[in-house]
């Protein structure tokens, strides 16, 4: 198999030009893409795998002139901590390319075919969507991510990056290149836009003959601005205000243990919780072991009045009365909204109000209690007694994700390879003509 042109150079090239050389590559080699084998793909991921571990020492001296640069720039600690490639991320990207290859290809398969009294069958056949546009900041090990996911779905994509990560990101696309090429499929098949230049951005989001949808992973500004000025159909969530519950009937040291875990695991990432919600029942036990816990670990509690006049007698604990925002509040910092409810009606209506249709979960040992709650609760993921850490594409199986579609259509909570195509109808026929 023929590999497509070489990649569009930016350099010589003004932006729109540029794009559109670079739109026209992609649809190149989507078409290529969809035909290729399930082998070809799989041996580019574990192509692209060897390549992560043997250039590891490069892509961190590559990756700590950004974080350098990004702390000179004074980019707020949260998005530093995404910035960086320890060891165990640049294990993670190797190790979610083989859980991808493992996974099985989507691509071609046909379900729900029946039989048609006119004597024809008719089916749905699995297929890739073509072209997806990526739109991200700071975390480079997304583009690992959504390449591999590209590869193994048959799709080709374009990614576009932070500027702070920029040299990160250069360097892990070529070796995704280079897997690609080993394995012969088409260089093109993943792109990274080469400039910083905003402009970039609005040319990749309004070229519907060259990109079939677009998928911004970052801030709310960022998302926003995609999502209003998109010409192409956009998978995306706005927020993580995900919420912790804990129920009236409970086994409070799993109640501790997980949401310590959802909240303070790390502050950074979308489904970690931002909002406590606990039944009044419970309050006067859980408060104070779960204040213990924020305290020794420097966790600021903003409380309504009842949870406030528990948690004032915590040694040391950090707590400040909550306002309306704070119930709206995603923080990615080591900040809580903390709230007493009288009953499960009152939490689920508190979620499906202030939430952002993320991850929530209730903490219970009540099993209709918990049932209501995963019915009830209008989220793209919903949880019974774990931590909302987990709402994540590799902890799914999904290998790695694309992001988290807190839409209804097409995908919904983590975006994997089925979220990567789409379905066509097909009919089987043997001379049947419509009467």
């Amino acid at each position: 198999m023929k590999t497509a042109i070489s990649s569009p150079d930016a350099a010589n090239l003004p932006v729109d030009q540029y794009m559109t050389a670079v739109g026209q590559a992609a649809r190149v080699a989507a078409t290529v893409m969809a035909a290729a084998s399930t082998a070809a793909k799989n041996n580019a991921l574990l192509a692209l795998a060897r390549q992560i571990r043997q250039h590891a020492g490069e892509l961190k001296a590559r990756n700590e002139s950004d974080v350098i640069a990004a702390q000179q720039n004074g980019l707020a600690e949260p998005m530093v901590d995404r910035l960086r490639l320890t060891d165990k991320v640049i294990e993670t990207m190797a190790e979610s390319c083989e859980q991808v290859a493992a996974l099985p290809d989507p691509v071609g398969e046909i379900t729900n075919v029946r039989r048609r009294p006119t004597g024809i069958s008719v089916g749905q056949m699995r297929v890739p969507i073509g072209v997806f546009g990526m739109i991200y900041e700071s975390r480079p090990n997304v583009t690992i991510e959504a390449a591999s996911l590209a590869i193994k779905s048959g799709n080709a994509c374009v990614l576009r990056g932070g500027s702070e990560a920029i040299h990160s990101n250069l360097a892990l696309w070529k070796l995704v290149q280079a897997a690609l090429i080993e394995a012969g499929l088409p260089a093109n098949a993943v792109q990274l836009v080469q400039t910083t230049d905003r402009a970039a951005v609005g040319q990749l989001i309004a070229m519907p003959q060259y990109v079939d949808v677009i998928i911004p992973r970052g801030g709310k500004g960022l998302i926003e601005r995609i999502s209003n000025e998109a010409r192409v159909p956009v998978i995306k969530h706005l927020d993580g205000n995900c919420h912790t519950y804990v129920d009236s009937e409970v086994d409070l040291d799993l109640a501790v243990k997980v949401t310590d875990n959802a909240k303070t695991q790390k502050y950074s990432p979308c489904n970690a919780t931002e909002s406590l919600l606990v039944h009044a029942k419970q309050a006067a036990a859980f408060l104070p072991r779960i204040g213990q816990v924020f305290a020794a670990k420097g966790v600021e509690m903003r409380a309504d009045a009842r949870a406030k006049a528990i948690l004032a007698d915590v040694a040391g604990a950090k707590v400040a009365d909550a306002t309306e925002q704070d119930w709206y509040e995603e923080y990615l910092a080591p900040v809580i909204a903390v709230k007493v409810v009288d009953s499960l009606d009152e939490a689920i209506a508190h979620i499906n109000q202030y939430g952002s249709h993320h991850t929530d979960s209730i903490l219970t040992t009540n099993h209709p209690n918990g049932m209501r709650f995963l019915r009830e609760v209008d989220s793209s993921s919903v949880m019974i007694n774990a931590s909302t850490r987990f709402a994540d594409g590799f902890e799914y199986g999904l290998g790695a994700e694309i992001g988290i579609s807190t839409d209804k259509f097409h995908a919904r909570g983590p975006v994997g390879l089925e979220g990567l195509t789409s379905m066509k109808f097909i009919v089987l026929g043997q001379g049947e003509i419509r009467t």
